[in-house]
């Protein structure tokens, strides 16, 4: 179930610097460990998409996911930090603040609270597979432009998902990537190019402490 109370003071404690107007991509995760594909997205994102920052979004924890061997949320902020190493990528603690694990609240929040900045949530292609899967993901296509990037072996597997195919009509072509923040949700594009293939549940030790870690 959604979880609705927000601490509406300290929320914008969370919320990184900004301006009016600004491009945001939104990338959440664990970042259990956080690692350089999520660094590499980002940029890869920044660029193809002509946004002027990025926001890590650190979850509290995934509804979706065992969260047994999840860090502490201070680590894994300060990990993220570090490996960002990028002016133009914040790490944000909101849906801490929020108490919320849910994409849907997240975006209800930042929407109603920051209506003058153009928002795109990115994923990777592993998620659109399972994107039906997260809650009132109907709604998070429709509040916000989506951007997907492309993670093989993972792309026909995404692209045939029922979420890609619900909003296939809403698809638009990779060379119009730079025109997603603008567009009216719901719109989304899917994105090529990008070869790497870390992800976190590959960098932690099976007692769930962090591969090079102490």
């Amino acid at each position: 179930m959604s979880n609705n109370f927000v601490v509406p003071r300290f929320v914008a404690q969370a919320v990184p610097p900004h301006t009016e107007g600004m491009r945001i991509g939104l990338l959440g995760g664990s970042f259990n460990p956080p690692h350089q594909a999520h660094r590499a997205i980002s940029r890869f994102a920044l660029t193809r998409l002509q946004l002027d920052r990025v926001w890590w979004l650190v979850t509290p924890g995934n509804p979706l996911k065992e969260n047994g061997n999840l860090h502490e949320l201070g680590e894994r902020m300060q990990a993220a930090r570090e490996v960002a190493d990028d002016p133009r990528i914040e790490v944000s603690c909101l849906e801490s603040v929020i108490r919320t694990r849910y994409t849907i609240d997240t975006i209800n929040t930042l929407r109603r609270r920051f209506p003058g900045l153009r928002f795109v949530w990115i994923m990777g292609a592993d998620n659109l597979a399972q994107f039906h899967r997260w809650q009132d993901w109907r709604r998070i296509a429709a509040q916000v432009p989506m951007a997907v990037i492309d993670r093989p072996p993972q792309s026909f597997r995404a692209l045939a998902s029922p979420a890609a195919q619900a909003l296939s009509r809403y698809r638009l072509p990779e060379n119009k990537a730079a025109l997603l923040a603008d567009r009216r949700a719901p719109a989304w594009v899917f994105l090529t190019g990008l070869k790497l293939n870390l992800s976190s549940t590959g960098l932690r030790n099976p007692d769930g402490s962090w591969k090079g870690s102490a």
